[in-house]
């Protein structure tokens, strides 16, 4: 009987392991707790008023940039389209729970006319925000984004130096990771289906 019984332990605790709910812990989002984010109030591409609380209940991706950008911002902008549009296939419940948001840190040229142009270019559900040059700076520093004008360039033209950074906020706007839009399409779906539920 002993016997048995010493026979059967390695099963027996296989089958307690197997019965165990999936694998580890589950882990907390890298950038939970972190000071990211607050109120804000902005105009989007139609000219109308927009606060962080007209996306409460939904997930955003928050991105910094600018339209007149000569190559990061449209590449990232086109990374973070494309991730959502593979969701919009692949998972579309939580695609349509998810607002992408590109906040203009050139607001001295990126009215709500161009925004609407910038935007439409990514996504059908791309929101394009800008606002007063008070406005866009609260919302940066609240979002920990540098973004200072440089030099003049040739025809009176400027570049805006920022920081690139594509946050994923949660459905009550809190942090919840970085989104790789640097590293293209698939990365940023994957880390959306890795941090949202």
């Amino acid at each position: 009987m002993v016997m048995n019984i010493l026979r059967l332990a390695p099963f027996a605790a296989f089958a307690l392991v197997a019965c165990q709910p999936g694998g580890t812990a589950h882990e907390a989002p890298p950038l939970a707790g972190a000071r990211i984010g607050g109120p804000f109030t902005l105009v989007n591409q139609d000219g109308r008023p927009v606060t962080d609380r007209t996306f409460a209940g939904k997930y955003r991706i928050m991105y910094f940039g600018y339209t007149f950008c000569p190559d990061v911002c449209p590449t990232d902008a086109a990374a973070i389209g494309k991730g959502l549009a593979m969701l919009d296939k692949s998972d579309p419940a939580l695609a349509g729970r998810i607002v992408p948001v590109f906040v203009s840190v050139d607001p001295e040229r990126d009215t709500p006319a161009v925004l609407k142009g910038f935007v439409a270019a990514f996504h059908p559900r791309m929101v394009g925000l800008t606002g007063t040059p008070a406005q866009i700076a609260a919302v940066s520093k609240a979002y920990g984004v540098f973004a200072g004008k440089g030099d003049a360039q040739p025809g009176g033209g400027y570049l805006v130096n920022h920081s690139r950074t594509t946050y994923l906020m949660d459905p009550d706007g809190r942090p919840l990771a970085l989104l790789p839009s640097d590293k293209g399409p698939q990365a940023v779906a994957d880390e959306i289906k890795r941090w949202a539920t």
